[in-house]
């Protein structure tokens, strides 16, 4: 047994009912391995989480966390093997729960080797955001030089690294935030545009006369139609979020079946644009993917924004964070 102290989300509520607590970590079985972890991201998935709001919504009470980066205490019988795995070996996984944690057991699949030299802070904002924003651009939108494409949100953990590899790609970005972020949304290289401005679209127009290729929304709710007119002919609406719904009340899955709903009409519609609703998976290329952005981490060539660095056992305000819309780039929680 090791002892761990690790955070517990008990129920429905704001960031302070957040609970640090210790509990005896077993050793790893058949198939797992013990993790010591050097960082655990904090995501907006955790703030919708804890008002019982999140798509696939955990049972309370809970450790949250969705991804980390660690590194190999101990492996269970026969979990080395055909894994490759090894103790002290630096690894990041996807978790959707469970990081916020000094220790984690986890299966001996889809762990991601993570290069030495790398912050540790720095690669896991690259997990499941990275991972988010590299298909997206590419696998989803495809975008390619050239292109001028719309970046919602382009201040916050996804959006800054979506504005970065489509920059990489070659193509031009316009990227919505509010008043105080627009010089960031400026240093990362991106236009900038109020995402409260009524009708947005005819701004974004004036930047774009003939649409963009590519939106990406984290948001949907009321703005999505003026992303839909954001685009040009043969242009893709990339959905990958709700962030504007996160106060309704009622079944919590109502938005997205809006949202899908909505997608599925628009796509009908012979115009030749394109709608997707993007939902992270890890069978869908997701540790070659994440191999692909943490290489480009390594070699200095995509840089993710850490808003801050946080101890575990502050995790209410890194939530708090989170939840006042006050960061630009990813919050870190790094166990002592």
């Amino acid at each position: 047994m090791t002892q761990v102290t690790e955070i517990v989300m008990p129920h429905v509520g704001g960031p302070e009912v957040l609970k640090v607590q210790q509990r005896d970590l077993p050793a790893p079985g058949p198939g797992q391995v013990r993790v010591r972890v050097e960082a655990a991201g904090v995501s907006f998935a955790e703030v919708q989480m804890l008002r019982g709001r999140y798509f696939a919504q955990p049972t309370f009470p809970f450790v949250p966390g969705y991804d980390l980066v660690g590194r190999i205490e101990a492996v269970g019988p026969g979990g080395s093997g055909g894994d490759g795995l090894a103790v002290g070996q630096r690894v990041a996984a996807m978790t959707r729960t469970g990081a916020w944690s000094q220790s984690v057991l986890l299966p001996a699949t889809h762990l991601v080797p993570v290069p030495e030299s790398v912050d540790a802070a720095e690669a896991v904002a690259l997990v499941t955001n990275g991972v988010t924003a590299y298909q997206m651009v590419h696998r989803v939108a495809r975008v390619a030089a050239g292109d001028t494409v719309l970046v919602h949100g382009a201040a916050g953990g996804v959006g800054t690294l979506l504005v970065r590899l489509a920059l990489r790609a070659g193509a031009r970005v316009i990227g919505t935030a509010s008043p105080g972020k627009h010089d960031r949304v400026r240093e990362l290289g991106a236009s900038p545009l109020d995402y409260r401005e009524p009708n947005l679209a005819d701004r974004v127009r004036e930047l774009a006369p003939d649409g963009v290729a590519a939106v990406f929304d984290h948001a949907a709710g009321p703005g999505l139609r003026e992303s839909w007119r954001s685009l040009g002919r043969g242009g893709t609406l990339v959905v990958y979020g709700s962030a504007s719904t996160l106060d309704d009340q009622g079944w919590r899955m109502t938005p997205y079946v809006q949202t899908i709903g909505r997608l599925l009409w628009w796509r009908a519609l012979p115009n030749g644009r394109r709608t997707s609703f993007y939902g992270i998976r890890q069978d869908k290329n997701f540790d070659a993917d994440l191999a692909t952005v943490l290489e480009l981490l390594r070699t200095g060539e995509l840089k993710p924004a850490v808003a801050a660095r946080l101890p575990l056992t502050d995790a209410t305000r890194a939530l708090r964070m989170l939840d006042d819309r006050a960061v630009v780039g990813k919050v870190v929680l790094v166990p002592a």
